[in-house]
Parts: structure tokens; C-alpha cells; sequence
């Protein structure tokens, strides 16, 4: 049992934070918090024709709106529930699920630009306590669904990379497949590259596409779909991505992933693991 911290094992305390599962157990956290008590939060919906405008329009606004107002877009099938309007229901959309720290009138100020440029199907962001919001979805997602994963990190997209994105988007396979795009732009970008094990400092989205259906008669249908987007999107890419929305891809995929800090890495994994004990994860092996 050790302490990792900026003053103890302060190498261990880098490899931690990006590393993965390759270090060992943590068993405690100490975090340094925000105070949040509640947040506008929720779903804003636009049609598939609406989409390039929608993510365009998404983009710069969160380049430029304070940080407390974030978000993510998605491209999703509309679920079967409350509070999404029935007529909606089933209907393959894109959206953005919002989080914003603050009053709901400031909030309107902000999106209202976007809101007004490109009137949306569907515009629910309402006050809400931050763990609802953190859960918002889980009755869609029980444990048992098949899932299939790809991802990317992201510079600013592209007008040909979102028309591509709305290409993709519509080819959905089940209801409950998505595609979420993260911004990272923020105090994550505030970060040296080489400051912790995780470097993707100059990334501004970080993009993940899952195939996802209760029936494991549809596995090879996700896969097929999920990478055929992957395939699709990944030239416009950075080359690496987020290790926890990662599959089975290879060493290479992993080197590229980590890049400047993998030889890092691996000297630090021969300190505390040299016998590659953890190794069930996107693997950095000890150094030799």
C-alpha cells in the first residue's frame, strides 16, 4: 500500500492519471471539487437534415460560451420515454445533452444564438440535481447489453468531416447504438501534455461511436457498423484515443495513444509492476 501524490511516489501519481489499468489498485481517491448543487441539464433534438448546422453551430458555440455551460452531441435514436414526445419516438436525431452550472437565465442567453440559428425538434434543458443528470440515461442501459466500441480524439472538425459524421449518423443499426462527441476544451486544455500520463491536451473533441443491442444475434451487426464509422471518421483524426473507449486494437494503437509518454510509461510500470501482473487493459508493458 502506497500514497501517490505530487510529494510521494510522485512518478506513480503520473503514470495514474492517464495510465489505465496498469499500475495497480487505487483504492482511495482525494479530489480537489467544485461545489454543484444543481444545473440546467437535458436533451435539445434536431432532424438529420439539421445536423451539419446543428454540430457547426455547437462547435463554436462551445468554444466560446464560459465553461460552466458544457455539454455533448450525439446522433441517437429517440427512446420510448418521457419525457421525449411521443411522435419523436424511434426516430434516428441528432442532439446535444447539456450541462450548465448556473441560473436558467443566463443558460438561455447563451444557447439562444444556436436555438434561434437552427430551431430544434425538441428543447427540454430544465433545473435539475447533478446526480439526476449524471443518470439520465441509465434505465435505457441495463447491465447485459452487447456493446461494441470506437474512438477518436478530435482537432475541430471539419466541415467535411461533420458532413461525414451526418453520412454516418443516419446509418444507425439499433435503437440504442449513439455516437457522442465530447468537448475538451477547458481547463483539460490548460494541462501540459507531458504533465500527466495523459496528453491529449490539444484535442477539442473526444468522439466515441458503440454499437449496442440487448440480442447477441446483432453482435457481428454492431461491430461491422461501429467500425465502418470508426473507418469512416478516423482520417480526420488526431490518431489516438481515450483509453477507456478502446477495444482490442493492437500495440500500435497504444503507443499512438500514449506517444511521447509511452517509454514513460514503461519504465515506471517495470518500478511497480515488473512482472506485467495488471495487464487485462490497453496493456503498457515494463520496460526491458
Amino acid at each position: 500500500m502506497v500514497t501517490a501524490s505530487a510529494d510521494e511516489h510522485p512518478d506513480l501519481f503520473w503514470a495514474l492519471r492517464g495510465g489505465g489499468g496498469n499500475f495497480g489498485i487505487v483504492t482511495s481517491f482525494l479530489f480537489r471539487t467544485h461545489s454543484v448543487s444543481t444545473v440546467i441539464g437535458g436533451p435539445t433534438l434536431w432532424t438529420l437534415e439539421q445536423a451539419d448546422d446543428a454540430l457547426l453551430g455547437f462547435q463554436e458555440l462551445i468554444e466560446h460560451s464560459p465553461e460552466e455551460c458544457g455539454g455533448y452531441f450525439a446522433f441517437m435514436a429517440v427512446p420510448s420515454v418521457p419525457p421525449f414526445p411521443e411522435a419523436l419516438h424511434g426516430h434516428k436525431v441528432a442532439g446535444i445533452v447539456w450541462c450548465y452550472n448556473g441560473q436558467q437565465e443566463a443558460f438561455n442567453r447563451i444557447v439562444s444564438p444556436l436555438i434561434s440559428d437552427v430551431p430544434p425538434l425538441f428543447h427540454a434543458p430544465q433545473e435539475l440535481p447533478f446526480p439526476v443528470l449524471h443518470s439520465f440515461f441509465d434505465p435505457l442501459y441495463p447491465p447485459g447489453l452487447q456493446w461494441y466500441w470506437r474512438a477518436d480524439f478530435m482537432g475541430k472538425l471539419t466541415d467535411e468531416a461533420i458532413r461525414e459524421h451526418v453520412r454516418q449518423g443516419a446509418t444507425l443499426p439499433t435503437g440504442h447504438s449513439t455516437v457522442h462527441l465530447y468537448p475538451l476544451n477547458g481547463a483539460a486544455a490548460r494541462v501540459g501534455a507531458g504533465d500527466t500520463a495523459y496528453r491529449h491536451r490539444d484535442a477539442f473533441w473526444s468522439q466515441v461511436i458503440v454499437g449496442v443491442d440487448p440480442d447477441p444475434g446483432k453482435a457481428e451487426t454492431l461491430r461491422d457498423w461501429t467500425t465502418g464509422y470508426y473507418e469512416a471518421l478516423h482520417p480526420f483524426s488526431t490518431g489516438a484515443a481515450y483509453v477507456n473507449f478502446m477495444m482490442d486494437e493492437g500495440t500500435d494503437r497504444i503507443r499512438a495513444t500514449y506517444g511521447a509518454n509511452y517509454d514513460r510509461l514503461t519504465k515506471i510500470k517495470r518500478r511497480y509492476d515488473p512482472g506485467n501482473f495488471f495487464r487485462v487493459n490497453q496493456n503498457v508493458p515494463p520496460a526491458s
